[in-house]
């Protein structure tokens, strides 16, 4: 799908199909080709999002172990993977048939579609994504014992990799920012180093540098990522991209706040340094950092709409998720400030297993208590809410949940032995993934 045009009627255009993405499936007549190679794309961030969705229809059940009520058809594995990869940032055990849900839609060669309504029939190889896949990766990498599942996952990502080191949304895909940045917290999740994950000599950081404003943008917007070039090579500041590249820079996924190391505790103030044309990942996640900090600073804490219509709660997460796994501390703590203040936060997340992980993840990030959100909201209770409940907390000794146990060998160990004894060989990635909407700053 070409990237999108700059004009603003072409932005309305696209946020419009954005926004239509989850409307139900009984929709009469069949869908325009612009909507459908849309939906994909804008799916993921456009659940997490709280974009309003319609319930599945009567005639249509619901999975069992899935959480959420709104039709999977676009997010399924998405939602479904942030929410397991919440609550075991919170030392909770996933119901079983949670687990079995996600490991279920697997595709035979590793991959993951957005969902799978029929998983007895064969995938389709070109509906599947790297999105859904590197969310999967990272939530069964957290929850252990599901190694050979994990390995394929990665082993597919691996395969499909562009020659520039990025990957697109689809198997093929032009590269972009969104999806490149979750891929490269599904290396990190297993302990792969993403800087050495290369295809037709180009890692993914590479890709990531690709997308960034540098030395010669306004002052304003360097350091920002594009969602994708215009097709005149331009790149505009797209700040969900940016929030995801970040991240990625860190060497972190979603689950930052699980992985923190040698970044826990830390609070380095945001600064960019001196503008450099070949930044190393390091370099360039700082001084996209200081971009985020700059927007952050003029929204009073939070990030805007791409659209100009309010606050974007998502991409405001994901940044404080970002800047904290950059041992950024009090910069991290404005934007997950500004989600408690915001009184639509909640408006925005009732009910959504997406928004409701992603803001449990980034409370973890910036250690502070999920459960006493805004005062007293739970939100891992509103999100187990949402499908079954989890079983236990972690027991104390417990092989099956212990990464580093005979069972898992830890996951960067559990992907390597899988690789070397050939059981992924030869088999080949979402904030989250985002509408491939641009805005001229």
């Amino acid at each position: 799908m070409a990237p999108i045009g700059r004009t603003a009627a072409a932005r309305g255009t696209r946020a419009a199909l954005a926004t239509a993405v989850l409307l139900p499936l009984t929709v009469a007549g069949p869908a325009t080709a612009a909507s459908a190679a849309t939906a994909p794309q804008a799916a993921p961030q456009a659940a997490a999002q709280g974009i309003p969705a319609q319930a599945v229809p009567a005639q249509k059940k619901l999975p069992e172990g899935l959480y959420g009520t709104a039709d999977p058809e676009f997010d399924g594995v998405w939602r479904q993977s942030l929410a397991l990869l919440a609550q075991r940032s919170q030392q909770l055990r996933p119901a079983p048939a949670a687990v079995a849900f996600l490991t279920g839609q697997q595709c035979a060669d590793g991959g993951f579609a957005a969902y799978r309504a029929d998983v007895a029939k064969p995938c389709d190889e070109a509906a599947e994504d790297t999105n859904a896949t590197a969310a999967a990766v990272q939530a069964l990498s957290a929850l252990g014992g599901q190694r050979k599942a994990v390995a394929k996952g990665v082993a597919w990502l691996k395969e499909i990799q562009n020659e520039d080191g990025g990957w697109g949304f689809n198997p093929g895909g032009p590269t972009d920012a969104n999806s490149t940045a979750v891929v490269v917290g599904a290396l990190a999740a297993v302990g792969e180093e993403p800087e050495k994950t290369t295809a037709g000599g180009g890692s993914p950081y590479d890709a990531l540098a690709a997308l960034q404003l540098g030395c010669d943008a306004k002052k304003a917007e360097r350091g920002a990522y594009a969602y994708q070039p215009e097709d005149d090579g331009a790149l505009f500041p797209n700040d969900y991209a940016t929030a995801a590249a970040v991240l990625a820079g860190t060497g972190n996924g979603l689950g930052a706040g699980m992985a923190k190391g040698d970044t826990g505790g830390k609070d380095e103030p945001v600064e960019a340094g001196a503008c450099a044309e070949d930044p190393s990942p390091a370099q360039a996640a700082d001084a996209g950092a200081a971009y985020l900090a700059r927007k952050l600073a003029a929204g009073d804490g939070h990030l805007p709409m791409m659209t100009g219509e309010g606050p974007d709660h998502n991409a405001t997460a994901v940044a404080a998720l970002a800047l904290a796994a950059g041992g950024h501390g009090s910069a991290a703590r404005e934007p997950y400030g500004w989600l408690e203040r915001d009184k639509s936060t909640l408006a925005w997340s009732k009910e959504n297993p997406a928004a409701l992980a992603t803001l449990v993840l980034a409370a973890d990030a910036v250690d502070a208590d999920p459960s006493a959100f805004a005062g007293g909201t739970d939100l891992v209770a509103n999100l187990n809410a949402t499908g079954p409940q989890p079983t236990a907390e972690k027991p104390a000794a417990d092989p099956a949940w212990e990464e580093s146990s005979d069972d898992d060998g830890g996951p960067g160990v559990m992907v390597w032995s899988l690789l070397a004894v050939g059981l992924a060989a030869g088999a080949g990635i979402g904030l989250l993934a985002s509408a491939r909407r641009k805005k001229r700053a």
